[in-house]
């Protein structure tokens, strides 16, 4: 950490070469008690999340754009948790939580581009809905594979591009210290506010890019589930409407799941909610979420346990 040249003649450096994290509590006691909490929580993550992911490609009767999605919002969910949870894990065993610069950099990068990919996503799987109720009968040729495909490489993509947005400018700042991250992990915010240059543009960035994502991504959910409403208080049978309803039920609880602490995080002034408040929502969106995500449709879908007994029946059967 000691500078080889001033800033002002090489605008490239940076005196800081890495960040120290405050982890979730600096209270060891503590730290021997979370530890296994959050590592099981994790590794239930992985293992729902995958099993998921396998059961849909192996049974042919979930090859349908419902499930496809559910797929990759699997799959997208163990990238995300994996960009931090690890590290995380490994930093309650040492008494300096350090990351370096360009780790910093990659770990906010990837977990960006995946939590922005999910907006998306969640916003794509909101339309597959008010198709499958709102068109039952063109529902397959609206909702094509190629046309699914394309959409989950738009939710990518948006994310990805996003992210690089974000986090270019935000790691080109001069850092000259402090290098203490009020955090467990690259929180942006967390991050900029540490910069010895001026943080308007970067600031200005982030809250574009989050608005378009975030709120972009909320406002074609919230009119797909107006026109799901709508579609349903047009059927005359009662139990045709509670059916329909049923189908959407793990989506929207996913969705309250995501977006309520992302925005509570996210867009809110940082003044507004203190460091253990934005670590608690943190820890929801980061590892609750996930592991949920999954038990909520797997518990709540009976084409997906119907699926696991035939599996499980095919293991059973198999020499």
């Amino acid at each position: 950490m000691e500078p080889s040249t001033s800033i002002q003649e090489n605008r490239n450096y940076t005196s800081v070469v890495m960040f120290i994290f405050i982890g979730i509590t600096d209270e060891k006691e503590l730290q021997f008690i979370l530890f296994p909490v959050f590592l099981g929580i994790y590794l239930v993550t992985l293992f729902w999340n995958l099993s998921l992911i396998i059961l849909i490609r192996m049974d042919s009767h979930l090859h349908t754009p419902m499930y496809f999605f559910l797929s990759i919002l699997s799959s997208i969910d163990i990238c995300y948790s994996s960009s931090i949870s690890p590290r995380m894990l490994s930093d309650f065993f040492k008494d300096e939580k350090t990351i370096s610069f360009i780790a910093c950099a990659m770990q906010y990068f990837t977990a960006a581009w995946m939590g922005q990919a999910e907006c998306c996503l969640l916003a794509a799987m909101a339309y597959d809905r008010y198709v499958a109720i709102g068109n039952p009968l063109q529902y397959s040729t609206i909702m094509a594979p190629g046309l699914c495909q394309k959409m989950v490489t738009g939710a990518l993509g948006t994310g990805f591009i996003c992210s690089l947005i974000e986090t270019v400018p935000a790691f080109q700042m001069y850092y000259c210290g402090p290098n203490v991250i009020q955090h467990f992990f690259c929180n942006i915010s967390e991050v900029i506010i540490l910069s010895c240059s001026s943080t308007f543009i970067t600031q200005m960035i982030l809250f574009w890019t989050i608005l378009f994502i975030g709120f972009g991504s909320f406002l074609v959910i919230l009119l797909s589930y107006g026109f799901i409403t709508v579609s349903i208080l047009k059927m005359s049978s009662v139990k045709g409407s509670l059916k329909a309803f049923n189908t959407c039920a793990s989506h929207l609880a996913v969705v309250t799941l995501y977006y309520v602490p992302v925005f509570f995080v996210y867009m809110q002034p940082h003044s507004r909610h203190s460091e253990k408040e934005d670590k608690i929502l943190s820890v929801f969106y980061v590892f609750i979420t996930p592991m949920l995500n999954p038990l909520i449709y797997s518990l709540r879908n009976k084409e997906i346990k119907e699926a696991l007994k035939r599996m499980l029946k095919k293991t059973v059967q198999s020499p």
